[in-house]
Parts: C-alpha cells; structure tokens; sequence
C-alpha cells in the first residue's frame, strides 16, 4: 500500500492537506482545485481523515419510514416527476387515518422516524396539516416527526396566515420535532431559474431554517448536484450552508442528493458518476466543517457506493426508509427500502462500528425508546 503522505505530496495537494490537518478553514478557491483534482483517492484519504477526527471510526443508520401526504402541487419545478395537477389520474392525498395506519405499521419493525414531505397543495388547509402532527403524535408520542422542506414552511405560513416564525411554533407545540433539509436544489440563481421555476429563493430557504433554529430546532441542510450547475455554484451552495451554520449551529447533518435524470424534463449530458459522488462527499466533508454529520443517501447513490463513501468523508447510510416516492419516480433504481442488517452488514463491510441513531443523529443503539428527548441544545436556544 503506498504512503499516504508520498500521495499527497505527489498530488500537489500538501499545502492543503497541512491546512486541513491544522484545522484551518478551506476557501472557496482552495476547494475548487480539490474539487479539480485528477486523484480521487488522495481527496477521499483527505476527508476520511477529516471525518475520522470528528467522528472516529463509527457510522450510523436510522430506523425511518418515508411517508409523502399528496403529490399534488401548484408549483410545476421542471427536475420533479413526483408533482402532480389535480386533474393528473396519478395524483394522490393521503387521510390522517390512512397516515396513521402506515405509522402503525412502523412502529412494527421499530421505526424511530417519520418523514413526512409532500406537494404545495392547493386545497388542503392549514388544519390539515396540525391535525396530521398531533394525530401522528396520538399514535406514539414518541415517534420523531421530521416534517415538511422550507418551501412547505412558506405556503403553510400563507394558508395559515401567520409569520414563517409563528406557522413554526404553531407545528412545534402541534409536534413538529424536526425540519427536513429538502428544497435546497442548488442556491445559485440563474440555476434555480433553470430547475425549479417559482421556487422559493436561497434566501427564504435559509430564512426559514434560521427561524427554527432560532426557536431551538434542529434541521439537515441538502444539495441536488449534477444537473446543470458548475463546480462553482455547488461550492456557492456550501458557503451559504456553512455560513449559516456558523450563525445557529442548527444543522444536524448534511444530505448530498445526486440528480436523477431518467424521467425529467431537464436535459443532462453528464449526470453524476460514481467518481463525482464520492468527489463530492469527500468536498462537503472538509468544506462543511461546522456540521458533524455528512449522511450518503443511499436511495440517490445505491448501497455499495454510498457504502464506499463511508471512506471519503461520509459517516451516516440515512435509513431504512420503507417507502420511498420521489426519487424512484424520478427514475431511481435502487429498492423501495432498506432492512436493519443490510445497513449494519454495509457498515461493517467499509470497515466502520454501525450504530442506530435518531433524527438528531445521537446513539439510541439498545433503547427502548430510543427517540425519545429533546435535540441537543443550541448555542442561540431562546425561551418558547
């Protein structure tokens, strides 16, 4: 096996690699030329040392059941093929009863999560909405609810007429437990002009995260790469996440999302390689270096490679997730979930301790009950 250290001084990389060692903090042009550079395994030894550090030699999953309430939208984002029109013979809205059936059914193989996301509806009102918390909830208050992406938080503030701060409140005391990190896409604007017409703005998506943080909540942060944004933007992308998270320290983890093109309309000529996946978990590791936790979504990358990430930087396979619409719409071809012992034996396998985490990504390997609690605290937690 060749030294590491005889790599990297090859690679022209030893300046970076020292200033990575030293803690200091990458900038944006000393991470695009890691971005550029031609040895992918000098870059994946680089961030899986930077993980190592944080993280030592464990890796997590977590016990999740995916449920998305209605596909329907009046937003029409050219990437998505899970939105559908009302008139649309494919389109679906879930009752609170049926959503409790599907959490029932969890609770059976000992899920610790429910994540919910779904359309901008154009009817349902905002008592839907705080009935399926606090119905979900009358199942097992225990359950985490990681609920509802930033452009979700926008139209409920609409329905509900309130503040994006107080619609939070409002699902927080209704038992909203966490934000999910979807909707980010690629903040550059010119890009989200391309992709998602009439979707929120990077600005509000930050706003809105930065709210619940402010009110104590902790959320993940994600990026859809590999459509029609350069390196630039996607490390744009970074700088905003990260920056942010200097401010609140409220992101739990971060999700890479690898574009599926299959069944869109947005023509790609190159959508992401193997080597551009790994490329870019081993960047979010050293780039984010503010946030703990770099998750490989296995449903966007397959099991194997997420399961090679786990040595570029990342430490978190994401979950068993049962049910999953979005991605396989769109054209994924990965299995509708995965089981407990696929996650742990993939974990073992890259050399790494699997743990069960929940949504906030603490231990609860062996608990009971294990969801139960509050996130940690934040630095920037007020008094509710």
């Amino acid at each position: 096996m060749m030294d590491l250290n005889w790599m990297i001084e090859k690679s022209g990389l030893k300046n970076l690699h020292e200033r990575i060692q030293d803690g200091q903090r990458l900038q944006l042009e000393e991470a695009l030329d890691l971005y550029k550079t031609p040895d992918l395994n000098v870059l994946g030894a680089m961030a899986n040392l930077a993980n190592q550090k944080k993280n030592g030699k464990r890796a997590s999953y977590i016990l999740n059941r995916y449920i998305n309430y209605s596909n329907y939208c009046i937003l029409s984002c050219q990437f998505c093929s899970f939105s559908r029109k009302k008139r649309d013979s494919d389109g679906f809205e879930l009752s609170l009863e049926q959503m409790q059936s599907k959490a029932r059914e969890a609770l059976t193989l000992g899920i610790t999560e429910l994540h919910i996301v779904g359309g901008l509806h154009p009817s349902l009102p905002f008592s839907y909405y705080t009935d399926m918390l606090k119905g979900l909830k009358e199942v097992d208050n225990s359950l985490q609810l990681k609920c509802f992406t930033a452009v979700e938080i926008l139209h409920l503030a609409w329905l509900s007429r309130q503040s994006v701060e107080d619609t939070l409140r409002s699902l927080k005391d209704c038992g909203l437990d966490s934000l999910t990190g979807g909707g980010a896409e690629i903040f550059q604007p010119e890009v989200r002009k391309v992709i998602a017409t009439g979707k929120e703005s990077a600005a509000e998506y930050l706003d809105v995260h930065r709210c619940w943080h402010k009110l104590g909540g902790r959320s993940t942060c994600t990026m859809l790469y590999g459509h029609v944004e350069s390196m630039k933007d996607r490390l744009d992308h970074l700088r905003q996440l990260r920056e942010l998270q200097d401010e609140t320290g409220g992101f739990c983890g971060f999700v890479a999302l690898p574009y599926q093109p299959e069944n869109n309309v947005i023509p790609v000529k190159h959508p992401p390689t193997g080597n551009d996946m790994l490329r870019t978990i081993a960047l979010a590791r050293l780039f984010l270096d503010n946030v703990d936790h770099i998750t490989a979504y296995w449903v966007g990358m397959g099991l194997k490679m997420a399961q090679v990430s786990l040595n570029y930087g990342a430490d978190d396979l994401h979950g068993t997730i049962v049910e999953e619409h979005i991605f396989h719409m769109a054209g994924a071809g990965t299995p509708q979930g995965q089981t407990q012992a696929a996650m742990c034996k993939a974990i073992r396998e890259a050399g790494r301790e699997p743990f069960q985490r929940n949504t906030f990504y603490q231990d609860v390997s062996g608990d009971t009950k294990s969801n139960q609690g509050s996130p940690p605290a934040l630095a920037t937690d007020q008094p509710q």
